[in-house]
């Protein structure tokens, strides 16, 4: 498949639902808590957790830190899943506070490849989660996969469904300018397909992705 065709895709779908503006935050903290805690949840539900965040005032890191555990599951709990969601995002405080004293500025300095490995060592977070991380709050040239990345561009014969994530993950990098703002608003287009058209029973007819089924 041409880098063309990635590009026309992208097109397509910026015509259709404009530029997405995600990931929605008022901080880069405030995004990196979203993205932990939107791990097996709808984003309405993130929502909630963290407007509880916010009307307690304490969506900051070394606020968060000093929380006691029962009340951080208690605002939390929105999220679903809020007992392990808690521990992540514990793990999560610690590492940034050991490691970066709580400084989204240091955390941007550091290499995208070396930040990621960093990342993935802490307890509860995944290559999605680590890649939103570095991409919407960091802004690393970092793709985001996630299942509607898999989910369309499997249904559409274009890569295959089980593929490792890293090996989408190059897939789309290879191909794309290395734009942080095309991965951050690509993806975001892949998620709202993926929650407006290409459900489990598809809506392909008014899908924008629907002239690949006649290429």
């Amino acid at each position: 498949m041409s880098s063309n065709l990635l590009l026309e895709i992208y097109k397509r779908l910026r015509q259709d639902g404009g530029d997405q503006k995600w990931w929605p935050g008022d901080t880069p903290f405030e995004v990196m808590v979203g993205a932990i805690l939107t791990q097996n949840t709808a984003w309405t539900n993130v929502e909630k957790a963290i407007n509880n965040l916010k009307l307690a005032k304490v969506l900051h890191p070394k606020k968060l830190d000093r929380a006691p555990l029962a009340q951080l599951r208690v605002w939390l709990k929105p999220s679903g899943f809020f007992n392990i969601k808690t521990k992540r995002l514990k793990h999560f405080l610690d590492f940034f506070k050991s490691r970066y004293q709580f400084s989204v500025e240091k955390m941007k300095r550091v290499d995208a490849i070396a930040l990621r490995h960093e990342l993935l060592l802490v307890n509860g977070i995944g290559k999605e989660t680590a890649d939103s991380i570095l991409l919407y709050a960091l802004g690393k040239k970092i793709f985001v996969v996630d299942a509607y990345t898999r989910r369309i561009f499997s249904r559409h014969n274009l890569i295959e469904k089980d593929l490792p994530y890293d090996d989408i993950r190059n897939w789309f990098e290879k191909q794309l300018p290395a734009a942080q703002e095309i991965y951050n608003d690509y993806h975001a287009q892949i998620v709202r397909i993926g929650k407006d058209y290409c459900r489990k029973n598809p809506d392909c007819g008014r899908c924008p992705l629907e002239f690949l089924f006649h290429k």
